[in-house]
């Protein structure tokens, strides 16, 4: 009975971690791409619910049709971020992005809470009820559909990056800005680019996320997008495996945690393993520690 928990336990925390991979893989690839650490990140998870919500009691959507639709309304959100908030500051500090990411952040929380108020609305899970039993081991069908799609985006994504000419113009972006401009790769282009598969990405982890608890608020994106961005720093920042790994590593420490330790110690603890980690391995699992000139 122990054994059959304790499985029980790592299924639940490979849903969640899959979860929080798909939003670390947006931070990842602006950091790796702008070198900005995107915190607004977490609300798009909020508004891509919100969106979900609508398209569910409004228009009546399918699940397959509002996966696209607010996955593209997301895409289009985020770029339109990029042009109006960041952009204008691509030359700027680090700390001017930094501060203007926390504000997008705040603008979005306030905006929804104007447009909702702060009432947690119920959010359905849309997937299909089916439970499947292997002995004493139920796993539910949004379970595997979670897993499922984060690896299929996951590995769609890698193949994105790898073998087509958009893919390895960010890549070059990502190494030298400098050189892929002279090489004629346009940077502002490749920028929107990232970002709208980030918040995509963001978007179909908003729906799966929601589908899992069944509530949703204008401050849900706050601390998932914390946590995912500790995914992004556990697994090495700006490393697409390493977002899929530290989000997996993440969610099972905390399904772990909840079960064994305390419920009301899972946050105090992720924030631990966090500072363990940076003062341990700062790169990150799979990332490479890089000198600058000064």
């Amino acid at each position: 009975m122990d054994l059959t928990y304790f499985i029980q336990q790592l299924i639940n925390g490979l849903q969640l971690g899959s979860i929080y991979a798909l939003v670390a893989l947006g931070y990842t690839m602006v950091y790796g791409i702008a070198k900005l650490i995107n915190f607004a990140h977490g609300d798009i998870i909020m508004v891509g619910s919100y969106f979900a919500l609508i398209c569910f009691l409004q228009f009546h959507l399918p699940l397959w049709a509002t996966f696209i639709v607010v996955i593209l309304l997301c895409a289009l959100l985020g770029v339109i971020i990029e042009k109006i908030a960041y952009k204008p500051l691509r030359n700027s500090s680090r700390m001017s992005a930094l501060i203007t990411a926390i504000g997008v952040s705040f603008l979005l929380e306030n905006l929804f809470l104007l447009l909702f108020t702060s009432n947690p609305r119920p959010f359905n899970n849309r997937f299909p009820s089916t439970v499947f039993t292997i002995g004493d081991l139920k796993i539910s069908f949004l379970t595997l559909a979670t897993f499922v799609i984060t690896v299929a985006l996951m590995a769609a994504l890698s193949l994105f990056v790898s073998k087509t000419k958009l893919g390895k113009a960010m890549r070059a972006v990502s190494e030298d800005s400098g050189a892929a401009q002279l090489m004629g790769i346009n940077i502002n282009n490749t920028i929107s680019l990232t970002f709208a598969i980030g918040t995509g990405l963001a978007a179909a982890a908003a729906i799966l996320y929601s589908s899992t608890y069944q509530q949703i608020n204008p401050y849900m994106g706050m601390m998932l997008g914390l946590k995912a961005f500790i995914a992004a720093v556990i697994g090495g920042i700006g490393s697409i495996p390493g977002a899929m790994v530290g989000g997996l590593l993440l969610g099972l420490a905390q399904a772990l945690i909840t079960a064994y330790i305390s419920s009301s110690m899972v946050d105090a603890i992720v924030f631990g393993i966090l500072i363990v980690m940076l003062l341990v391995k700062p790169s990150g699992i799979f990332g490479k520690n890089v000198k600058e000139k000064v």
